[in-house]
């Protein structure tokens, strides 16, 4: 005899659409912890299971953490980017530079040939905030701002298929600039930038990929060093 399968009620997957797009327009950023379960219940008007269920579904789909004692997290902006961040968790962290190297050299030649000045305006802008990011010393401030910086020269690339990869693959590549900036910003470590973004501005394919390439390459240094003195 075949079970029938639980459904899940209309009102739980109101609840799930409206935390779900909390999440992907950037209202509770990645790394954000979401208001607890009392404050959803008084915000959304449901009951308690409804909110406890549709949290447990995101969690299940990979866009929630719920940590015991310390409450409900943010890690990733789809169930893609979610999926991701759990296949890769243990990912060498040589292939993921090697894999961001690839993906990030790309884009920056797509960047170069296609930029709209809209662009330039948005990455001259995230250019500043990396460095004033690096500058207030605040590791995950700047490990934000970085990221940020990069997914906005490979959305300038206009290649919606490469920006939807690079997206989803954004906390995976977060995790491992952890590991290679480590607990502490040291200036020796500092990469410029701006000759990236000089360089997709002029429209300078090869020197964009230049630069990429090189930011790439010394991000993995860390890396190699760590592996190394393992």
């Amino acid at each position: 005899m075949s079970l029938p399968s639980p459904q899940r009620s209309a009102l739980a997957d109101q609840v799930i659409s409206a935390l779900r797009s909390a999440i992907t327009s950037g209202e509770w950023p990645v790394g954000t912890r979401i208001p607890t379960e009392p404050e959803l219940v008084e915000q959304l008007g449901v009951a308690r299971n409804t909110v406890r269920e549709a949290v447990r579904a995101l969690a299940h789909n990979g866009l929630l953490d719920i940590r015991q004692g310390s409450g409900t997290y943010v890690v990733a902006t789809s169930e893609l980017a979610g999926v991701m961040h759990r296949r890769f968790a243990d990912a060498d962290p040589r292939h993921v530079a090697e894999m961001r190297a690839a993906l990030e050299t790309s884009a920056a030649r797509l960047a170069a040939l296609r930029r709209t000045e809209g662009d330039m305006t948005q990455i001259e802008a995230l250019l500043e905030r990396r460095e004033a990011a690096w500058a207030s010393g605040v590791v995950e401030s700047f490990v934000e701002a970085d990221a940020s910086l990069h997914l906005g020269v490979v959305a300038a690339s206009h290649n919606d298929v490469l920006t939807a990869v690079y997206s989803d693959l954004g906390e995976v590549m977060r995790d491992f600039l952890r590991f290679d900036v480590g607990g502490e910003l040291r200036p020796e470590n500092h990469m410029d930038h701006a000759g990236l973004v000089r360089a997709i501005q002029a429209g300078d394919a090869e020197a964009a990929e230049r630069e990429a390439a090189s930011h790439t390459q010394e991000w993995g240094c860390g890396v190699r060093k760590a592996k190394q003195g393992a």
